[in-house]
C-alpha cells in the first residue's frame, strides 16, 4: 500500500505473532479448581484441562485432547491422581503419563500426554508456557503478595475475582496500557497527575498518581489521590499496589465502624491482580481481582464489600477498554506525541517474550526510564471539566 500523497500516514496494521509469549500465565484462582471435577480451560490455541489429584492433592494441568481417539479429558472424571478420559476410560496421571487403561492387555510404549508446568502463588494457580520447551529461569518466578504470604495475611480480604473474555483482539493492546497517559483521562475519568514508567529485565512499571473527574460518577471507593504503582512481572501477569484516599462516599456502600472513612477520610491499601493469557492470535482471557486491607475497625465483611467494589470499579474500567480494543484497528506504527509516552520502547521490551530466549537482546532487557510532564495534558483537561461542570449547572432565570 502507497500514500495517497506526501503528507498522509498510513496505518501499518502488521500480523499477531505467530507464537505466544514466554512465561507465567495466571489461569484464575487455585481454589476455583479444587472441587473434585476436571476444569476445562481454552488456551495457547488450544484447550487444557486442570484437575486436583485426589491422593496427591496438587493441581495438574495437561493438554485437554486425550491422545488416544481425542476425547476431552476435561469432560471425564478424577479418579485417584489421574484424569480418565469419558471416551474410553483412558487414565492420564499429572506428569502425563497413561496410568491405566482398564480394558488393555497392555499399555503402549508412548502413552504420554503434554503435562504444564505449574505455580501455586497467591492463591492462584499459574502455567509456564515456551515455544521453546525449556523449563524457566528461577529469576522470573511470580513474586509473593505480602497481603497473601506475609505475616500480616489476617489482615486483609479474601480475593474478589473476574473474567472477561476478549474477541477480536491481541494480549498486545491491553500491556499498551502500562504506558498510555492520556487514555486515563478519556477512558477511566481520572486526572493522571503523575507518570513515569521503569523498564528492566522482564519487569515493567507503571507509576501514577491521579485524582478523580468531577464531572463523572466513577461508582468506586476512591473519593480523592489514589497512587498506583503497577509492575508486569513477564508478559501477561499484573501486580497492582494501589493507595487509595477514601472519605464519606464509603459509608454509603460499607456502613459503621471507625474504618469506615466518614472522620475525615483515609487511606485504603489495595492490591489490583491484572492478568490476561491467550486463547488464540486474535482473543484472550482477561482477569482481574482485588484484596484489601482492613482499615482499624473495619470487620472482615466490610474489607470484603470494599474488595467487591474495587473490583466492581476496575470491571467498569475494563469494558470501557474492551469497547475500544473490539473496535480500534491494530497499528505497529502510531503516530505519537511525547505526552503518549514511551509505546515503542514498551514493545521493544515485550518483543522478549515473543522471541527464543537466544534471541533477546540488550535493548529489549536493559533499564529504560521515562516521565511524563502531564502540567500541559491536566491543564487542558480541567478546562474541559470544569466547561462540563458549568454546564449542568441549574440556570437562573431573571425574568422579562
Amino acid at each position: 500500500m502507497t500514500a495517497l500523497d506526501d503528507g498522509v500516514r498510513i496505518i501499518d496494521a502488521g500480523k499477531p505473532p505467530a507464537r505466544f509469549a514466554r512465561g507465567w500465565h495466571c489461569l484464575g484462582l487455585a481454589e476455583d479448581f479444587k472441587d473434585g471435577k476436571p476444569h476445562e480451560i481454552e488456551a495457547f490455541g488450544t484447550k487444557l484441562v486442570v484437575f486436583q489429584g485426589t491422593d496427591d492433592g496438587q493441581l495438574h494441568v495437561l493438554n485437554a485432547y486425550c491422545p488416544h481417539m481425542g476425547g476431552n479429558l476435561a469432560h471425564g472424571t478424577v479418579k485417584g491422581d489421574a484424569v480418565a478420559c469419558p471416551f474410553h476410560d483412558w487414565r492420564w496421571s499429572g506428569n502425563g503419563r497413561c496410568a491405566g487403561i482398564p480394558y488393555a492387555r497392555r499399555m503402549p510404549p508412548r502413552a504420554r500426554t503434554r503435562a504444564w508446568l505449574t505455580l501455586e502463588r497467591n492463591k492462584q494457580l499459574f502455567v509456564w508456557n515456551d515455544p521453546e520447551g525449556n523449563p524457566p529461569p528461577a529469576e522470573v518466578t511470580i513474586p509473593e503478595i505480602d497481603g497473601i504470604h506475609g505475616p500480616d495475611a489476617g489482615e486483609w480480604s479474601e480475593w474478589t475475582w473476574k473474567t472477561l473474555r476478549v474477541e477480536g483482539s491481541n494480549c498486545r493492546e491491553i500491556v499498551d496500557n502500562v504506558v498510555d497517559m492520556a487514555h486515563f483521562f478519556y477512558v477511566h475519568y481520572a486526572f493522571p497527575e503523575y507518570f513515569k514508567n521503569v523498564f528492566e529485565g522482564h519487569i515493567a512499571t507503571q507509576y501514577m498518581e491521579s485524582s478523580p473527574r468531577g464531572d463523572m460518577d466513577l461508582g468506586t471507593l476512591s473519593s480523592g489521590r489514589l497512587r498506583s504503582d503497577a509492575s508486569y512481572y513477564g508478559p501477561s501477569y499484573m501486580i497492582d499496589y494501589l493507595y487509595s484516599e477514601v472519605g464519606g462516599g464509603i459509608d454509603g456502600d460499607i456502613e459503621g465502624g471507625s474504618g469506615s472513612g466518614s472522620e475525615g477520610g483515609s487511606e485504603m491499601e489495595i492490591v489490583l491482580i491484572n492478568c490476561h493469557y491467550p486463547i488464540d492470535e486474535n482473543s484472550f482471557q482477561l482477569q482481574y481481582g482485588a484484596i484489601v486491607k482492613k482499615l482499624p475497625g473495619m470487620t472482615d465483611e466490610q474489607a470484603a464489600e470494599a474488595a467487591r467494589l474495587t473490583a466492581e470499579g476496575t470491571t467498569a474500567g475494563f469494558e470501557q477498554d474492551v469497547e475500544i480494543w473490539k473496535n480500534k484497528t491494530r497499528i505497529d506504527n502510531p503516530l505519537l506525541t511525547e505526552e503518549d509516552g514511551p509505546v515503542y520502547q514498551l514493545r521493544r521490551w515485550y518483543e522478549q517474550f515473543y522471541v527464543d530466549a537466544a534471541d533477546v537482546k540488550d535493548e529489549m532487557t536493559r533499564r529504560f526510564e521515562f516521565e511524563i510532564d502531564t502540567e500541559r495534558a491536566n491543564k487542558a483537561w480541567r478546562s474541559e471539566v470544569e466547561e462540563n461542570l458549568a454546564s449542568r449547572a441549574p440556570q437562573t432565570w431573571t425574568g422579562a
